[in-house]
């Protein structure tokens, strides 16, 4: 079962239970990494939960700002957290004239996932190198878990073999996971109004973006910076016996 039952934690996955012929078993390996919205979410059960299914570290991909607690959060002991190792490695430089041009019209699109990597390649790469560094069982999340999630979620999956097709219908499922709920961030999501047909339509346009993303994945390593040692061990937290 790959949706992860974290007490109510929305849009909660793990990235094993693809198949790939990287890996031994036919499939990505469970247990291993985790994609979810913004941790402010889990309550103290879902906490638990989490080191029930082996969380040992969060990779945070959102910027400064949006970081913390916020009303609609749940209330949860300061000790909840106690003992997973949590690095904040943010995708994005909201300040960076060329990215706020470019890519926020775009943001909740994956149409701006190769932007991103051109603009930022080193807080791209930089993120990647955390979750490469981080422990076994590490949840990687951003605020929606949809959109900087899905990017590198994408990476992940298609640099362990995952089928282009396949990495999109994960990105799909988090597009409806996530349609119609507010993530309490301090930015605006107009996905957290949209119905079904809207997210039909949305899914129907930006799969195909997916699915490209996925099949030039050598191209997205290129261009972040990425060396065959880091995307070797990425490819094993997934894949490695």
């Amino acid at each position: 079962m790959r949706n992860l039952d974290w007490d109510g934690y929305l849009n909660a996955r793990d990235l094993g239970g693809l198949p790939t012929s990287a890996s031994p078993t036919g499939a990505t390996v469970p247990g291993r990494i985790a994609r979810g919205p913004r941790r402010e979410f889990l309550t103290e059960q879902g906490w638990r939960d989490a080191r029930g299914w082996g969380l040992a570290g969060v990779v945070d991909l959102r910027c400064a700002y949006e970081v913390g607690a916020r009303d609609g959060d749940p209330v949860v002991a300061a000790g909840a957290s106690e003992g997973v190792r949590i690095v904040n490695a943010p995708t994005e430089d909201q300040d960076d004239p060329e990215f706020r041009e470019v890519c926020f019209p775009i943001l909740d699109s994956p149409e701006y996932w190769r932007h991103n990597f051109r603009i930022l390649p080193q807080l791209v790469l930089g993120a990647l190198t955390a979750i490469a560094d981080a422990p076994s069982g590490v949840l990687v999340h951003c605020s929606a878990g949809r959109d900087r999630t899905g990017m590198v979620s994408a990476l992940l999956l298609a640099n362990a073999g995952v089928a282009p097709e396949a990495v999109a219908a994960d990105h799909a499922e988090s597009v409806r996971a996530m349609a119609g709920a507010n993530s309490h961030a301090p930015t605006h999501d107009r996905q957290a109004t949209w119905g079904q047909d809207e997210v039909d339509r949305w899914i129907a346009q930006t799969a195909p973006i997916v699915e490209d993303v996925a099949a030039d994945v050598d191209g997205a390593f290129a261009v972040i910076g990425a060396d065959d040692a880091l995307r070797t061990r990425l490819r094993e937290r997934l894949t490695a016996p």
